[in-house]
């Protein structure tokens, strides 16, 4: 009898020691989040907060600028939690990806996926789509939060999915001129919920202008723009010193946000040229940018 309790007190110091082990590398395992982004509803919010239009046609979305403010945003809410990548869900016509949807999919961390877009320009399937990743992500426990962009109710069969898997699910919305433009059983439902306003979106959103504002015989090379990127961060470091560049390196190949934009409205004042919804002279002007200050440290 008492070899038989002998036995069993083993039995049980070796499940607890196998549990610690256990808690102690769950503990070592980095938070992880992802940032998934309806698309439809950014471009009619933003579009009508900046803009006074949810025509797509009316304006300008500098999409690459937009996703480094979103993740950067994201890493200060979520600062001890790594980036996965940044979900980018939208419509196309039989699913074949326009050539702004493309520039997105070639960007660093981003995972575009597309769903049906109708005889009237309506979204089909994107819910769907939205569902199925957040449901897989938290069921694999491949994130520990979600950051939602969006506001339509079919959403909130996507939150309660992943919230069911252990994930936190967290709404960020867009500042509506009037009234709300985000569903009251999504926002009930919901860990968190953010707002963004139209100071966050107004630097990523313009107005097209008549036809032949910009000429293709004035647009910068991306050579010069890279140049120009090469000659702020000369001045940057100058201003700021080596402090600050060790602090902005651990973030390669993204600016913070406010960082960013003072490099683009300097960028624009040096060349006399509009970057705004030029996502290639834009990530141009960043390469410059990182190049001088890499070669720097």
């Amino acid at each position: 009898m008492n070899d038989d309790l002998a036995a069993l007190h083993t039995r049980i110091d070796r499940t607890n020691e196998l549990l610690q082990r256990m808690l102690a590398e769950v503990a070592k395992t980095p938070s992880t989040h992802a940032i998934f982004v309806d698309a439809g509803y950014l471009y009619a919010a933003a579009g009508r907060l900046v803009a006074g239009t949810e025509d797509r046609r009316a304006f300008d979305l500098d999409a690459e600028g937009l996703i480094d403010a979103l993740i950067d945003r994201a890493r200060t809410i979520f600062a001890d939690s790594r980036l996965l990548r940044v979900y980018w869900y939208d419509g196309a016509r039989r699913r074949i990806h326009t050539a702004e949807q493309q520039t997105i999919a070639e960007l660093p961390d981003v995972k575009v996926r597309l769903g049906n877009l109708n005889a009237n320009n309506q979204q089909k399937g994107v819910d769907s789509l939205i569902r199925s990743d957040l449901e897989s992500l938290a069921r694999h426990r491949a994130i520990s939060d979600a950051a939602l962009l969006g506001g339509d109710e079919d959403l909130v069969s996507a939150v309660e999915a992943a919230q069911g898997y252990g994930a936190r699910v967290h709404l960020w919305g867009i500042e509506a001129p009037e009234g709300r433009n985000q569903a009251e059983p999504l926002l009930w439902e919901v860990d968190s919920q953010r707002t963004f306003d139209l100071d966050f979106f107004k630097p990523y959103v313009s107005r097209r202008t008549a036809p032949g504002y910009e000429t293709t015989a004035n647009r910068p090379t991306r050579e010069d723009v890279r140049f120009v990127g090469a000659q702020i961060a000369a001045k940057w470091l100058a201003a700021r010193g080596r402090d600050a560049l060790v602090e902005l390196l651990p973030g390669h190949p993204y600016l913070p946000g406010s960082v960013d934009q003072d490099l683009l409205v300097e960028a624009e004042g040096l060349l006399q040229y509009s970057l705004r919804g030029q996502a290639d002279l834009r990530r141009a002007l960043r390469d410059g940018f990182w190049e001088h200050l890499r070669t720097q440290y």
